[in-house]
């Protein structure tokens, strides 16, 4: 009985010390650190300290940041320099009509950045385009007629810088009601509610700056944009002996002046 239990006891610690033998043969390997994810880096490719929001949004409505606005805004902008467009022509045009369109816009509730609108338009002339526009809000007959102006071989109101501006203003505000935003409302101004309104559809997406549109309303906020900076701050776009353009502070009606600076 003693011999066999001594036997036992002996399979067991032999196994014993050849299980602590395997075991401390194996190598075990640390597993390497997963490697650390990268945050996301978001960078704001345009400037929105108090200045850049002057000069890069419209109507309160800033642009997104992102690569792709970035480069569409740059290259408007080098579009509207004063070596590429003359600015300071602009400018004295704008002097004698923002006066004009100014209280109007605000009576209409209609943002003051609308003002630039012509300048893109028409460059503040009062010529008739190709399709049939005329004025400095560049008004087809037909929709000029829809909004209270006199079209005809005797007359035509769009020439009427306050009877126009009162009729751009009316049909900006429907256009923002129609599309609840007022780079909408501009992108409609250029292109037409209806081809605007199926663009949503059918892109599902009612962001101006995300939508794929034609190369000319695609480009038309951009434009007013651009344009809203060269005016705002010609010095800084090439025009050194400039004029800048300063806003009244209490009386709406009051006439704007230009300084000269060397």
């Amino acid at each position: 009985m003693i011999k066999k239990h001594f036997i036992t006891c002996s399979v067991i610690l032999v196994l014993a010390v050849i299980l602590k033998l395997n075991i401390y043969s194996v190598a075990f390997v640390k597993p390497a650190p997963a490697p650390a994810l990268k945050a996301p880096r978001f960078v704001s490719y345009l400037n929105y300290s108090a200045a850049g929001k002057t000069e890069y949004s419209f109507a309160n409505e800033s642009l997104p940041a992102s690569a792709k606005v970035y480069r569409k805004m740059q290259y408007s902008i080098k579009r509207h320099t004063y070596k590429n467009v003359q600015s300071h022509i602009l400018q004295i045009k704008a002097e004698k009509i923002f006066p004009i369109i100014e209280p109007i816009l605000k009576a209409y509730g209609i943002p003051l950045d609308f003002k630039y609108l012509p300048l893109v338009e028409s460059g503040l002339k009062e010529g008739t385009s190709s399709k049939g526009a005329r004025g400095i809000w560049q008004f087809m007959p037909g929709t000029a007629r829809t909004y209270g102006l006199k079209v005809s071989h005797g007359v035509d109101e769009r020439l009427n810088l306050r009877k126009a501006t009162i009729a751009a203003c009316k049909y900006i505000r429907d256009l923002h009601n129609e599309f609840n935003s007022w780079t909408l409302a501009a992108a409609a101004y250029n292109n037409g509610s209806i081809k605007l309104a199926k663009a949503i559809r059918t892109q599902s997406e009612d962001n101006y700056f995300r939508m794929k549109l034609n190369r000319e309303t695609g480009s038309y906020v951009y434009n007013l944009i651009a344009m809203k900076a060269i005016i705002d701050h010609p010095k800084k776009y090439g025009y050194d002996n400039y004029y800048s353009y300063l806003k009244p502070k209490d009386n709406y009606l009051q006439p704007k002046e230009f300084f000269a600076y060397n």
